[in-house]
C-alpha cells in the first residue's frame, strides 16, 4: 500500500486537535490545491487540524498533478446531452475508487492515531475526483465520520451502496451551474443515489460557477462542518438533516 503525505495546518485555537478535517484534492491537483481552504474553514472550527494528502501517483494528464486513480476526459458537454453515457462513465470508476480507497483509510487512521482522535471526529472535504474518493471511502468507514462535503464530483456506483452496510454520515454536495468538466446532473444523480441508500443529503447551486468553488459554497460547508462537529445536524433519513 502507498504511503501518503501532504500539507497540513494545525488549529486556529493553538491547542490540541479536537477534530480531523481531511481536504481530498481533484483529479490533476494535489494537496497544496485544497489546503487553501483551510484558512477559511477554521474560522468556524477553530479546534479542527487539517491535511490535504496528495493523491499516491502522478497524473497521465497534467504533468505537476497528482492522481487518486485514472481518468479518461471525455467531452463533458457532450455527456451532458447523453445521460446514459454519462451514468456509464461514472460507473466504470467504481471499482478504480475502490483500488484507491486503501491508501487514503489508511492515512486517514494514521493522522487520526497521531492526534489521539477516534473516526468520529473525522470530516472529509473533497473536490471533483477528490469528492468521489470521499463518498466512495466515508460512507464505508467502520466508524462514520461526523460528516462529508462534497464540491463538484459525482458518487461512483450508487447501486453497490443498497447492498453494502453504509453509515449515515450527513453529507453536503455542492456544485457549479456552469461546471464544464463535471456536469451538475452529477450532483443530482449523487444526491439521489445517496438518498435511495438512506443516506441523509443535502445540495446547494452556486449560480455563475464552472468547475470550482464559489464564497457561498465555502459558506454551506462551514456550516455543515461545523454544525455536524457540534451534534447538531440532527438526520433522521434520506434529505432529512436538521439544526437541533
Amino acid at each position: 500500500m502507498k504511503q501518503l503525505s501532504g500539507p497540513r495546518v494545525p488549529p486556529a485555537s493553538g491547542g490540541k486537535p479536537k477534530q480531523l478535517v481531511v481536504l481530498v484534492h481533484g483529479y490533476g491537483a494535489d494537496g497544496n490545491d485544497l489546503i487553501a481552504l483551510a484558512p477559511y474553514l477554521q474560522r468556524a472550527l477553530p479546534e479542527a487540524a487539517f491535511v490535504a494528502p496528495d493523491g499516491p501517483d502522478p497524473c497521465g494528464s497534467a504533468p505537476m498533478g497528482r492522481e487518486w486513480f485514472p481518468i479518461s476526459l471525455d467531452d463533458p458537454a457532450m455527456m451532458s446531452r447523453d445521460p446514459e453515457r454519462l451514468a456509464e462513465r461514472y460507473a466504470a470508476m467504481a471499482d478504480r475508487a475502490t483500488d484507491a480507497a486503501p491508501a487514503l483509510d489508511g492515512f486517514i487512521d494514521e493522522e487520526l492515531a497521531r492526534h489521539g482522535l477516534d473516526g468520529g471526529a473525522l470530516a472529509l472535504v473533497g473536490f471533483s475526483q477528490g469528492t468521489m474518493m470521499s463518498l466512495h471511502l466515508g460512507l464505508r468507514r467502520p466508524t462514520p465520520p461526523a460528516a462529508i462535503v462534497g464540491f463538484s464530483g459525482a458518487l461512483l456506483g450508487p447501486e453497490a451502496l443498497a447492498g453494502e452496510q453504509v453509515a449515515p454520515v450527513p453529507v453536503q454536495l455542492v456544485h457549479g451551474d456552469q461546471d464544464d468538466l463535471v456536469p451538475p446532473l452529477a450532483m443530482f444523480w449523487a444526491a439521489a443515489g445517496l438518498g435511495r441508500a438512506g443516506v441523509p443529503v443535502a445540495f446547494h447551486i452556486s449560480a455563475g460557477i464552472g468547475h470550482g468553488i464559489a464564497p457561498d459554497g465555502i459558506e454551506i460547508a462551514t456550516r455543515h462542518l461545523a454544525l455536524a462537529f457540534a451534534g447538531r445536524l440532527q438526520c433522521a433519513g434520506p434529505v432529512s438533516c436538521a439544526i437541533g
